[in-house]
């Protein structure tokens, strides 16, 4: 009996020792990485043991245990429930691992497509549809693997032949019970496939100027011009309208209303247009025209239109023009500006004009 106890011993020593080595071993490939040269994150090699060698780990661990286990002679209940918790430390690890190599070529792919370029409406597509399939890969992923844990119980799979027999009522339950949650994941799909919509995006939503920051299955995230987040249901995008400025492209026309008085010369206010946006770096060179696009028994009304290459230029240019025509009329006309006119009588004899 004392060499049965030693050699129980001598076999939890060394499954101790065994485990011990795997941490150690992949402490130092941690610390491999961390002092890695960071101009080589974009080699796949790189990015596979960055985001791939905890996850490793962990199953590597855990795979050592469930080698060992039978070494350690362990009482039949006890060994039972240990294999059973060393299961779903596998599946969940396997999980983890497949989750972060979903990230790896997520990062490896995207790495071509730069959204910080002028022309970024091909990007925009790959990065838009690539994050949504990727997010449907990582739900597909959960989805398995908790339903392999759950399927290592006994009593989940006296549940799950149960409910197989009665799939056709479970099914209907199901979906109107998820019709919501359904129609969400069906709205990701469409927006991931026609592209109403695309990361960086410039969109006018619940009357508000934002780009689209980010897209999940479940709902959007639109970065305001003053840096607030507008969180809305990715349904919202398949069922209301909106106003998306860079669908195509992201030129855009900017204008620029002015109101003047009749007497005011419109060829000369046009002509100082006409040099305000040849000289500002922001006008793309393609449109600029200034008319008179109504009248009214007190002013005219003057519409400038400039274009720019994408929305943020043309409202810091439509802001320049407005500025530098509303100074050179006040400079150079200042009779030109809107004014009421009236007349005062004195008596019913004489009227004083004014």
């Amino acid at each position: 009996m004392q060499d049965f106890s030693d050699i129980i011993n001598w076999t939890w020593y060394l499954a101790g020792g065994f485990i011990l080595l795997v941490l150690l071993i992949a402490y130092f490939i941690s610390r491999k990485i961390t002092q890695t040269n960071q101009n080589s994150e974009s080699d796949l090699i790189f990015k596979l043991i960055k985001y791939c060698h905890k996850p490793c780990l962990f199953m590597a661990v855990f795979l050592a245990g469930n080698v060992i286990l039978p070494l350690l002679k362990l009482p039949i209940h006890l060994a039972d429930f240990t294999r059973h918790i060393l299961s779903l430390f596998i599946i969940a690890s396997v999980a983890w691992l497949l989750i972060r190599l979903v990230k790896v070529f997520e990062d490896f792919f995207l790495e071509k497509y730069n959204l910080g370029t002028q022309d970024n409406l091909t990007a925009r597509k790959i990065h838009t549809q690539t994050r949504i399939i990727n997010k449907i890969f990582v739900v597909i992923i959960l989805i398995i693997s908790v339903s392999a844990m759950l399927m290592t119980f006994e009593k989940v799979k006296l549940l799950g032949t149960s409910l197989l027999a009665s799939a056709g009522i479970a099914g209907i339950i199901i979906g109107f019970a998820a019709q919501r949650s359904i129609a969400t994941f069906f709205a990701g799909l469409q927006i991931a496939v026609t592209q109403p919509i695309r990361i960086d995006d410039v969109v006018i939503v619940e009357n508000e100027w934002g780009r689209i920051e980010e897209i999940t299955l479940t709902y959007v995230v639109v970065r305001i011009w003053d840096l607030r987040r507008l969180v809305l249901p990715i349904t919202y995008f398949t069922e209301k309208p909106f106003q998306n400025w860079t669908r195509i492209t992201s030129d855009i026309l900017g204008t620029v209303f002015i109101y003047v008085d009749y007497t005011a010369s419109v060829q000369k206010i046009r002509d100082k247009f006409f040099e305000v946006v040849e000289k500002s770096q922001l006008w793309d060179g393609k449109v600029r025209v200034l008319q008179v696009t109504n009248t009214t028994e007190r002013t005219m009304e003057l519409r400038a239109l400039m274009s720019a290459s994408d929305a943020s230029k043309a409202w810091t240019l439509r802001c320049e023009v407005r500025e530098k025509l509303v100074d050179y009329i006040q400079t150079n006309y200042p009779d030109a500006l809107p004014k009421v006119r009236g007349q005062l009588f004195k008596d019913e004899s004489e009227v004083i004009k004014t």
